[in-house]
């Protein structure tokens, strides 16, 4: 009996020994918790994020050479898949051609400008001949005429004068109608100029875009990065538009934290923010909050939740929060991949 009570004083001194030390425990870390919540705002729902660049082909062609591996970091300007040119080859080849007959038509042209030019002036002295002929026959057909009525001359003499200078009128005549035909056909001839010259700017328009063409078989990175996503193989056939490998850019590596909506008014752009990644559990990184997206990630979705058709039901939304790394070497960003896991703490107080 003795040992029953010892035991059972014993238990009830310890048992609120032990309900202190809970309390005093529960209450010290209620308290930590308040103390850290205050001076942070924290989220697991964050990843890394990072744009990725989709090469595109501009032209259509079979893949003639791949001169890169899958996950290989490339330069910005590297050239990375070639694709068979002689079909844009031909086609240049076909237009300077055109072009080179387009710029012989023109020289054709401008030299029958310049042959037509040069019979103009003859043509024009030739009227001026005739003007001169024409008023030395006309001074004789008038006084020929004053002989007539003197009854000096017979009218036979003064016929053949009239003959001369109804000739002379149509020699005028003749050589004004082959001056103005001179003329008009050196304005045909230079407009015959400018149209051909006009389509050596079409062909030189075409020679260039078959070189842009041309240009186009020789696919380049447009940014530096890794090489991911390849959906092509030697020999395959590649249309326009379609989509040959991406490029995650190494550049802009960047964490997306999507916060609560009950979160957000506590966090502001320039404050500083603490990123542990789960794949480096012993490294901290240091960051900044950069922007706010436009809308909750609801909104974005592919479909959109809509409250006005009355199944309402309030769920707590959360907001895309961009948080550029700080003191980031070129080392941590090539080994730091778009999609890793991490936990954010924002720093809202200081």
């Amino acid at each position: 009996m003795e040992k029953r009570t010892g035991k059972r004083s014993i238990g009830k001194t310890i048992m609120p020994i032990v309900l202190g030390l809970v309390l005093i425990g529960g209450a010290i870390f209620g308290i930590r918790e308040y103390i850290y919540y205050q001076h942070y705002q924290t989220t697991d729902d964050a990843q890394i994020d990072g744009d990725i660049s989709p090469v595109v082909a501009r032209v259509s062609g079979y893949v003639k050479d791949i001169l890169f591996t899958d996950n290989q970091f490339v330069h910005a300007g590297d050239t990375l898949v070639i694709l068979d040119d002689r079909d844009y080859r031909v086609k240049l080849e076909q237009a300077e051609a055109a072009l080179k007959a387009a710029m012989a038509n023109v020289n054709v042209s401008r030299s029958n400008v310049q042959t037509v030019a040069a019979n103009v002036q003859p043509a024009e002295a030739r009227v001026a001949a005739a003007k001169v002929q024409l008023w030395k026959a006309q001074q004789d057909y008038n006084r020929y005429l004053n002989l007539l009525h003197d009854h000096a001359i017979t009218q036979a003499q003064f016929d053949a004068v009239k003959a001369q200078r109804d000739a002379a009128e149509a020699e005028l005549e003749a050589a004004q109608k082959q001056v103005a035909a001179l003329h008009e056909q050196v304005s045909t001839t230079q407009q015959q100029v400018k149209a051909t010259a006009s389509n050596i700017d079409i062909q030189r328009a075409e020679v260039d875009f078959a070189k842009l063409q041309l240009s186009y078989t020789v696919i380049t990175a447009p940014v530096s990065g890794i090489v991911s996503k390849r959906n092509i193989q030697p020999g395959q056939l590649v249309q326009a538009g379609q989509t040959l490998f991406s490029i995650v850019m190494d550049s802009s590596i960047y964490v997306t934290a999507n916060f609560k909506e009950t979160q957000i008014g506590d966090i502001h752009v320039g404050q500083k923010v603490d990123i542990d990644v789960d794949a480096y559990p012993d490294t901290t990184f240091e960051g900044v909050v950069e922007s706010f997206s436009g809308a909750t990630g609801a909104k974005f979705s592919l479909l959109p939740p809509d409250n006005a058709t009355g199944n309402f039901v309030k769920v707590v939304q959360r907001v895309p929060v961009r948080i550029a790394f700080t003191k980031l070497n070129d080392e941590w960003r090539r080994r730091l991949r778009p999609g890793l896991s991490v936990f954010v703490r924002v720093h809202i107080k200081p």
